[in-house]
Order: C-alpha cells, then structure tokens, then sequence
C-alpha cells in the first residue's frame, strides 16, 4: 500500500500546483476582456481572436483546475442523504461514486479526447469563426483536464482505502448535519451558563 501512497501524494501534489497556477488565467482573461471592450468602444474595432483567447483561457482554468478541485473535496455533491450518515458509510459512498462512477467516465473522455485534440493538431484546424485562433490548444486543454482527473480519480480511491483501513488519516474529516447541531446546541447552552452567571453576581 505504501507505494500506491507515495504515488497518490505525488498525484496531489502535481495536482495542487496546476490547479494554484491556472487560478491566473482568471485574471488573465479579464484583463483580455476589459482590453478587447475598450479598443471596440473607442476605435470601434475587435477580433474574434481575442473573444476565443478569453474561452480559451477561462476553460483553461476550469478544466485545468478540476483535479485540485476534486483533491481539496470542494466538487458538487448533494448532501441531503451524505451528510446524514456516518463517516465510515460516507467514506463507502465516495469509493462507491469514485471507482464505479467518476473513474469510468474520466476514463472514457480521456480515451475520446485524447484522439480528438491529436486529430486537430495534425491537420492544424482553425475556427470557423473569421480571424479565430486555432482549434487544437483549447481540444488539448480538454484532454488534459481530463488526463488529471484520471490521475485524481486514482489518488482518491488509494486516499479513501488508506483511510478505512487506518493507515493514514482522513484528509477532510466531515461535520454531519447532526453533529454540526449538537455543536451549536452545545456552543448555546455554554453561552446561556456563562450569561446566567453574570446575572448571578
């Protein structure tokens, strides 16, 4: 097992770099948007180059930044049945969800993009759009993304094994919704005593 950890950890950590460095094409492409805005306002002129770089460099981000996102547990999930239940059985509905579900489907799209964005490259594809950029960096970006999410994928289900087997601990320990209110019943009561207590004297 300790060697699957290992290349989990590197997983993460490759991961977590990538997904910290996109986070600048964010500003990147509003930069890019705010020029593009003003040179059409005030020389009433624009390219479709600079509208597709700013699509290129938000999807960038986002699919760039979608195994780090997966690292950090901050994906969408519906929490009504998850976050009532114990840690060991929602431990058991992530390996579940990961192995039989995201797993298969990162995979899938890897296989098929793979080849999609090598297919662009070859025949150096340029959008349909007049003055548009080339087609093949945004198709890699998709492949790409997906490509980490793979590896992602695999680093989760190693992490959630780990972790129910004992041997490390669980990187995002989960507040239920039950503990969450005894919490602040507790936090309450504490308040309540303490105010008491200054009445009293």
């Amino acid at each position: 097992m300790q060697p699957l950890l290992s290349l989990s950890r590197g997983i993460d950590r490759l991961n977590e770099r990538i997904g910290k460095a996109v986070i600048w094409l964010i500003l990147l492409a509003i930069l890019v948007s705010a020029a593009n805005a003003i040179v059409r306002k005030v020389f009433s002129t624009s390219s479709n180059a600079w509208l597709e770089l700013q699509w290129y460099l938000y999807g960038a981000a986002f699919m760039l930044a979608a195994a780090y996102t997966l690292k950090e547990n901050e994906h969408i999930r519906i929490d009504i049945f998850y976050g009532t239940r114990s840690r060991r059985t929602q431990h058991w509905i992530d390996l579940v969800g990961h192995v039989f579900f995201l797993l298969p489907f990162v995979v899938l799209m890897t296989w098929m993009l793979v080849p999609y964005a090598w297919q662009a490259w070859k025949i150096g594809q340029i959008s349909t759009n007049a003055g548009g950029l080339i087609i093949w960096p945004a198709r890699a970006i998709l492949a790409g993304g997906f490509v980490l999410l793979v590896l992602q994928a695999i680093s989760e289900i190693v992490k959630k094994i780990a972790v129910m087997r004992g041997l490390i601990d669980d990187p995002h320990p989960f507040v239920s919704h039950h503990h969450a209110a005894e919490i602040e019943g507790a936090a309450m009561v504490e308040d309540a005593g303490k105010r008491t207590g200054e009445k009293s004297e």
